[in-house]
């Protein structure tokens, strides 16, 4: 299926953009920081040097902001708001969210975070999996541990598997070289893939991976024929794009980018009990770590706010708690970034359900360009609310799930 999609603002401008955040890029890097570049489309051969400081870069973002419109005006909103961020400035959620992920901080209303957590029990009993403390354990029991050494061929084996479907169901045509390596890094994340042009990066954090047979299909859709397979599409359509081919974690393209991948499963797996249910289980969990979110950026106590997530999902511990409010409501880049997770994951839940041209219309759309939630909702308005309908938070110990 062709997609148009009109490319709005010269492409000079967005080449200036794109030299202004490289070199942001860089700083943040030698000064240790967070990259600002996680996955770069149209990598340059010349070497970049790195920008002066934060405010040179704030500055001339918000120049080039005064030039833009459209897409890249978008995008350079995000980058602004982060940066405002790392420079001090302290947004209310729901602004900080709006501008770097496009959507609303509005969150979901109890009965319907309820309703996932029975649909994931549901699930998981059906596989012989209770629900309790020791949830993960059985699932990781029942998914097949899989030793470290091992990981990354079965990765690799996973994502030729299920590439011929993926390429079938996105009309993806580009080509991609992967490596994958292992690291140990204190960081939430237990996979992560980043990379250039046509190489794509995956790293297994061995400081919180644990491995399953099923673990390695799952994260061969979501980060390798996901995010990888997707980002080098959009590099090799992007030739005359005006949005910056640099694809960050605090703009608006993380809902459709993260959303998509924690969902491949429904779209090309729908066969495999195993898969399916640990998608069920994620979008439950993704919308009580979204209660944790608004919680602790509301001011809520922080031994209320475990006492809720425990009760939520019995087999947290205070650590993982801990780490949890500490991403959502201190660290400027997760405070944006972790919110696409739950608002991303409950669209695509949803758009798993919709007539089959629709899905194939967003897939196809996807893997060409990054998509905002505006434009998402575009391609399917039957879709729920990005960020959730609202309902203010009840922190209190429930009966279930």
């Amino acid at each position: 299926m062709a997609i148009t999609l009109r490319w709005d603002v010269p492409v000079h401008l967005r080449d200036e953009a794109e030299a202004v955040l490289r070199a942001w890029d860089v700083l943040e890097r030698e000064r240790g920081g967070e990259p600002v570049v996680d996955f770069d489309c149209a990598p340059v051969a010349a070497e970049v040097e790195a920008a002066p400081d934060r405010l040179w870069v704030y500055r001339r973002l918000r120049e080039l902001r005064g030039r833009a419109s459209g897409a890249l005006a978008v995008r350079l909103d995000g980058d602004l708001a982060y940066l405002g961020a790392l420079l001090g400035q302290r947004r209310s959620l729901d602004e900080y969210v709006r501008a770097t992920q496009g959507c609303a901080a509005a969150g979901w209303p109890e009965e319907y975070v309820v309703e996932r957590g029975e649909v994931a029990r549901a699930a998981l009993e059906s596989l012989d999996v209770s629900w309790g403390p020791d949830t993960v354990a059985e699932l990781e029991h029942l998914e097949g541990p899989l030793p470290v050494e091992a990981a990354g061929e079965a990765i690799r084996r996973a994502a030729e598997r299920y590439e011929p479907a993926v390429r079938a169901l996105t009309g993806a045509t580009a080509s991609y070289r992967l490596a994958i390596e292992a690291v140990e890094v204190d960081a939430y994340w237990a996979f992560w893939l980043d990379g250039a042009g046509e190489d794509v990066r995956l790293r297994l954090n061995l400081t919180n991976a644990r491995f399953t047979e099923a673990g390695a299909r799952r994260f061969a859709l979501h980060e390798v024929l996901g995010h990888g397979l997707q980002s080098v599409g959009i590099g090799a359509h992007g030739a005359d794009a005006p949005w910056p081919r640099l694809l960050s974690v605090h703009v608006p393209y993380q809902v459709a980018l993260e959303g998509l991948a924690q969902a491949m499963p429904l779209f090309v797996a729908a066969d495999d009990p195993v898969l399916t249910a640990c998608v069920r289980l994620d979008h439950y969990v993704q919308l009580v770590r979204s209660e944790l979110h608004l919680a602790v950026n509301d001011g809520a106590d922080p031994v209320t706010c475990a006492d809720h997530a425990r009760a939520r999902v019995p087999w947290w511990r205070d650590r993982a708690i801990a780490d949890q409010l500490t991403d959502r409501g201190a660290d400027p880049s997760l405070r944006s970034y972790l919110w696409a997770y739950p608002t991303g994951l409950d669209w695509f839940a949803a758009l798993a359900e919709a007539d089959t041209k629709v899905i194939e219309k967003v897939f196809h759309a996807l893997y060409r360009a990054p998509l905002t939630p505006a434009e998402l909702a575009v391609l399917h308005p039957a879709g729920p609310p990005f960020g959730g309908p609202g309902r203010p938070v009840r922190l209190r110990p429930a009966a279930v799930p």
